[in-house]
């Protein structure tokens, strides 16, 4: 049967390249020409990494890790990349593999190491791959050694860039060692396509791809299952299948179903597909495929359509990157991440600009989002066809993946080079999957672009002026805003734009070229039904893309430690029913009393009114894409919103001047936090003051600790902040900071614990549940 066990554990990592020198003679030279092609260097097998041979600095690790995030940020590097300095480093991981597993595939799955990476197995090279953001898999069936130690050695390039954003480095997404019997379904074998017949009946079409690693020939029968929700089988086929040795097959499989539970992004019920195989009356594989029924439709006059009801596009666009641990992202935060943006509105996530990770596409199907799944390189070449082959496979089967996003921004798509591409990779996309259309993303002139002729479904970034002539130009092609927005905003800062200190004003506003602000951007898209949707930049913030002394993008609507912005509050005005109203700015603005500041009130409601200390300012119905402004003299008090509809309240909010700041306060964000050496407690501290209440200019310096049940690994509030990410001590800005901290292997009560001079310390009790650990290698 099959194991698949996680390797994030205890590797051997070294900050930095080792000097390699050549051989002085024909001898060592020769045998380092064999299969074991590493003898000696950090590749090798019997390299002292460890004890009183070692030589370099070699320190225990565990995965998911990106060794850049420690660093402090230096002016001089580059900026699009987030101000780091790039270099190489290697890892090595010792482990051992019993004798009982001789004659079983044995394979490593590395889910993604930034950038570019070199595999050893036991001084053998195995694997070289060339994207950050793909997984690869590396057989090691052959050169394993039973019973005894066996070594991976991993040389990470990453001074190889692919992209102009922060790409972190090291191995950062999982890396898992997966057994099977000789014959099993192979990596992403199991395509499971659902078609709706008519109003109740469906047929699950199956084709699974088995390989054979034997040097016989294996005779198997595959019993393919749909399991309900609930857990209840609730349709099967059997079949027979011959898989040649040191090969592999395919068997075809159809199942029908009535009325099954439809996956949609209000209830985005999953279904698992359950392949078993067995060899003469034995079980020798188990393989489930999580996938969903729904369908899809793509109207050029109309727009999307999910289960034939119409559905407007609420995107954004991520990159894999956050505040307190960059690249190298807990399990939690991937879903976390998520939940925040849903409970945003958003219903749609485009992976920008490569394949995210499993975790991140598991959460997508599991909330309901609406997902452009994209790959990395714009190419036709081995490599690039690959990683898109990749993609597809890993990606297929899940309900959230709504189209196949193949470039971005290429300044090929202006030629007839580009065109010549896109028709290639589209027909290369429907090898592998024929039920979704195939975009890219463009943004380089798209009315005169050959490549937005040549897309099945048109993507456009930005050139809001560009639309009603290209769908005058092809009006049978449906269209969607895959980037749009744009608009940076600083949190919490409601001064004009500081460039000295990196600030951006927190209001909605227009940039200049090509990019809308959010609100003109949305009114655009729900004034054209034929328009499918919108996917922003960005839904977060990430590193990169910056100027001095800011660190990273300011597009997002959370921040980077995923700190809700205005922007979120608008985007929720703009996309939810849920009657809310929030107020911009707050009441904490000593020394501008007098002053007229411009208060905005961000509402999905059709009235509002503004009360200052308890006095109405007026009761206004805005536009329905803009906020209720009013323009106030400044004194400290109070403000209060009240939203209307149909002439009743439905929703308020207010926010008052403050007092000082007399204490601190912690708060877990995401619960049930598990004692399994992976999960992460996210934590946010906040100032109050003597009556309690959030102070939200309070800037005061903080150190966080913990008890021995759980270690930090990020501290951040501040986009400016040059501090490296696991410092313990942190100046908080705007009246939040936020902690990220790793739960050991034991339950009981982890406790956080902030101080700062002149206040209250707070500590925060967090219980880790024993939930039991994944299956591991030791």
């Amino acid at each position: 049967m099959r194991d698949k066990l996680l390797l994030d554990f205890n590797w051997l990592f070294h900050d930095g390249e080792i000097e390699i020198g050549l051989p002085p003679t024909k001898t060592p030279l020769y045998m380092q020409s064999k299969t074991e092609t590493a003898l000696w260097g950090p590749a090798a097998f019997d390299y002292a990494d460890q004890g009183a041979r070692c030589l370099e600095n070699w320190e225990m690790v565990d995965l998911p890790h990106d060794y850049i995030i420690r660093q402090e940020p230096k002016q001089e590097n580059n900026n699009t990349l987030g101000y780091f300095d790039y270099h190489n480093a290697w890892y090595r991981r010792h482990f051992k593999v019993p004798e009982t597993d001789r004659g079983r595939r044995l394979l490593l799955e590395f889910e993604g190491v930034a950038t570019h990476a070199v595999v050893y197995v036991n001084g053998c090279l195995m694997r070289r791959n060339f994207c950050g953001y793909t997984s690869f898999t590396v057989d090691i069936s052959d050169i394993v050694r039973f019973g005894e130690k066996n070594v991976i050695a991993v040389h990470v390039i990453a001074t190889e860039h692919e992209g102009w954003w922060y790409e972190g480095a090291g191995i950062y997404r999982h890396v898992w060692l997966v057994k099977t019997e000789s014959v099993a379904v192979d990596q992403w074998g199991v395509w499971v396509n659902p078609v709706r017949q008519d109003a109740r009946h469906w047929q699950v079409p199956v084709e699974t791809t088995l390989v054979n690693s034997g040097l016989e020939d294996g005779d198997v029968t595959v019993v393919s299952s749909v399991v309900s929700p609930e857990g209840k089988v609730v349709a099967s086929a059997t079949g027979q299948l011959a898989v040649p040795a040191k090969n592999t097959a395919v068997i075809q499989q159809s199942l029908s179903l009535a009325d099954p539970l439809l996956w949609d992004t209000q209830t985005p019920h999953l279904y698992t597909l359950r392949t078993q195989v067995q060899a003469a009356e034995t079980r020798v594989d188990e393989q489930d495929t999580t996938f969903g029924f729904r369908t899809i439709r793509y109207d050029a006059d109309k727009g999307f359509f999910l289960n034939d009801k119409p559905v407007k596009i609420r995107g954004v666009c991520c990159h894999q990157d956050y505040g307190l641990t960059g690249k190298a992202m807990p399990d939690r935060v991937h879903h976390y991440r998520l939940r925040r943006l849903k409970e945003m509105g958003a219903n749609g996530y485009r992976t920008a600009h490569y394949p995210p990770a499993e975790a991140t596409m598991d959460a997508l199907d599991r909330l309901g989002f609406l997902v452009m799944d994209e790959t990395r390189w714009f190419q036709s070449t081995p490599d690039g066809l690959a990683q898109l082959e990749m993609l597809l496979k890993r990606d297929r089967n899940r309900p959230s993946v709504i189209m196949w996003s193949v470039g971005n921004e290429e300044p090929l798509h202006k030629t007839d080079m580009g065109r010549r591409l896109l028709e290639t990779l589209t027909a290369f996309v429907h090898r592998y999957d024929r039920s979704r259309p195939v975009t890219t993303a463009i943004s380089h002139d798209p009315l005169h672009s050959p490549a937005t002729g040549a897309s099945e479904l048109i993507g456009i970034n930005y050139n809001l002026k560009q639309y009603d002539e290209i769908h005058a130009l092809y009006p049978d092609k449906p269209v969607v805003a895959a980037e749009c927005c744009a608009v940076g905003t600083t949190r919490g800062w409601y001064l004009p734009d500081d460039e000295k200190r990196g600030y951006l004003w927190a209001h909605d506003h227009a940039v200049g070229g090509f990019i809308s602000d959010r609100r003109s951007t949305w009114r655009f898209v729900m004034e054209r039904d034929w328009v499918m949707g919108e996917y922003q930049w960005a839904g977060i913030e990430h590193r990169g893309e910056t100027v001095w002394p800011r660190l990273c993008s300011q597009s997002g609507a959370l921040d980077l430690f995923l700190q809700p912005k205005d922007a979120y509050y608008q985007n929720q005005s703009h996309w939810t029913e849920e009657p809310m109203v929030h107020i911009l700015p707050h009441w904490n603005h000593p020394g501008r009393e007098g002053e007229v500041l411009p208060v905005w009130v961000y509402s999905n409601a059709d009235e509002l009114e503004l009360f200052q200390d308890g006095v109405s300012q007026g009761r206004i119905r805005p536009d329905r894409y803009e906020p209720g402004v009013w323009n106030l003299v400044y004194r400290p008090g109070e403000l209060r919103a009240v939203a209307y509809r149909q002439g009743r309240q439905v929703a308020e909010e207010t926010v008052r001047t403050t007092g000082p700041a007399v204490a601190l306060r912690l708060s877990l964000e995401d619960g049930n936090v598990r004692a399994d050496g992976e999960d992460v407690a996210i934590v946010t501290c906040i100032c109050v003051d003597a009556a309690g209440q959030p102070v939200p200019d309070a800037a005061p310096f903080i150190r966080f600790d913990t008890n021995g049940l759980g270690r930090i690994l990020g501290t951040g509030s501040d986009v400016c902040d040059h501090r490296p990410v696991p410092e313990q001590d942190r100046q908080m800005r705007a009246g939040l900071c936020s902690v990220a901290v790793k739960a050991g292997f034991k339950s009981g009560t982890l406790r956080v614990v902030a101080h700062a001079a002149g206040l209250a310390s707070a500590s925060l009790p967090i219980e880790l549940i024993d939930s039991g650990r994944r299956p591991f290698v030791e």
